[in-house]
């Protein structure tokens, strides 16, 4: 990972407090971790394929910081921080964008009931 991608995203991650439990052993540097979770990410290997020869520090060390960043929103503060930075270049192309319905909450069904449609040509033949 770049120097200058990294100045962009260690701002986003949650700072994170001494351990009480173990306060002598120092944790793995974020950036190492990150580089973890995204050459997980990356190349689809199981979490527990990840090289340790690496340095990426543990399977689980990887996991429960990608899962306790992804509750601390810092994924989606930085998609909108991305978008936001192409947005402001001119780079977004919304010409081949779509609009996923499924993401959109229709709680009591919508406003009005549409009828149906049939896909077929005509009603099923009987086939006894």
């Amino acid at each position: 990972m770049s120097d200058e991608l990294w100045d962009r995203l260690e701002s986003l991650l949650p700072r994170r407090g001494r351990r009480l439990r173990y306060p002598s052993r120092k944790p793995l540097p974020d950036r190492k971790v990150l580089c973890g979770i995204l050459y997980v990410l990356h190349t689809g290997i199981q979490w527990e394929y990840l090289p340790q020869e690496l340095g990426f520090g543990s399977v689980m060390t990887c996991w429960r910081r990608l899962r306790d960043w992804n509750e601390a929103g810092v994924w989606q503060r930085l998609h909108e921080v991305l978008l936001a930075e192409l947005k402001a270049a001119a780079k977004l192309d919304w010409s081949g964008c779509v609009v996923d319905s499924s993401h959109v909450k229709a709680p009591k069904g919508g406003a009005t009931q549409a009828r149906r449609r049939s896909t077929g040509a005509g009603p099923a033949r009987n086939t006894i």
